[in-house]
């Protein structure tokens, strides 16, 4: 089962993303701390990582930096979901290292099928790294 890292620092939010996952299959693991992203990503290797950007201590934006940073969480995916919906967010989003953004409120849909295409499009990336690196 794929487990997915969710951090916000809004309870209901994180219900509600959490249940949508579940519903889909994943397991999921919810923190509300954004400093706490970090160790909880080391420890438990999720395959995906959804982080809110507006929260107390650290934002969305610096903790996908943090994470990018880290030799051990570099190569998890991260979707960004956020309620600023301007394009320069979503630039800045993709330019700290997010694989996605997903803009709030979104349907149960929405955030499953970002959720899919961001895990197989880094499927396909680790599969063609795997076969460069065999390859004599």
């Amino acid at each position: 089962m794929r487990r997915v890292l969710l951090i916000d620092d809004n309870r209901f939010q994180l219900e509600f993303m959490a249940t949508y996952l579940r519903q889909s299959g994943y397991s999921v693991i919810m923190i509300t701390n954004p400093k706490e992203a970090l160790a909880v990503a080391i420890e438990a290797q999720p395959n995906l990582i959804i982080t809110d950007v507006v929260m107390k201590g650290l934002s969305g934006f610096e903790l996908c930096r943090c994470l990018k940073k880290n030799a051990v969480t570099a190569r998890l995916p991260v979707i960004i979901c956020s309620s600023k919906d301007q394009e320069i967010d979503r630039i800045w989003g993709l330019r700290q290292g997010a694989h996605a953004y997903l803009t709030k409120p979104f349907s149960q849909q929405q955030l499953i099928r970002t959720v899919n295409e961001v895990l197989a499009r880094t499927n396909r990336q680790h599969q063609r790294q795997s076969s460069k690196q065999l390859s004599p």
